[in-house]
């Protein structure tokens, strides 16, 4: 989706009104669920700091991007424990954060 040395974010309105800054941490397709996922970190965080990560479902436009009307909450428990299991991969993977 992006270069890996370019940030991006988005911001994500929760159901007071709040907004808040989130960086996409990445990108991912799935073939077994014929679906793209994204993984959202709050921005400005640090390395070492515990974060719940966002995960959704989204369509993103011919360019690869995205709004906060493009995701898509994962509902069922299996597609669940597939975008967990590609998130450990990433964060198993030292060369994801240099």
């Amino acid at each position: 989706m992006a270069n890996q040395n370019e940030i991006q974010n988005i911001t994500l309105v929760d159901e007071n009104g709040d907004e808040t800054l989130y960086e996409i941490l990445f990108t991912f397709h799935s073939d077994e669920y014929s679906k793209d996922y994204i993984l959202l970190v709050p921005e400005g965080v640090e390395d070492d700091e515990e974060v719940d990560i966002q995960a959704y479902i989204f369509n993103p436009d011919e360019n690869g991007d995205a709004t906060e009307e493009d995701l898509i909450q994962i509902e069922d428990d299996k597609e669940w424990d597939m975008v967990e299991e590609v998130l450990n991969t990433f964060l198993d993977d030292d060369n994801n954060f240099e």
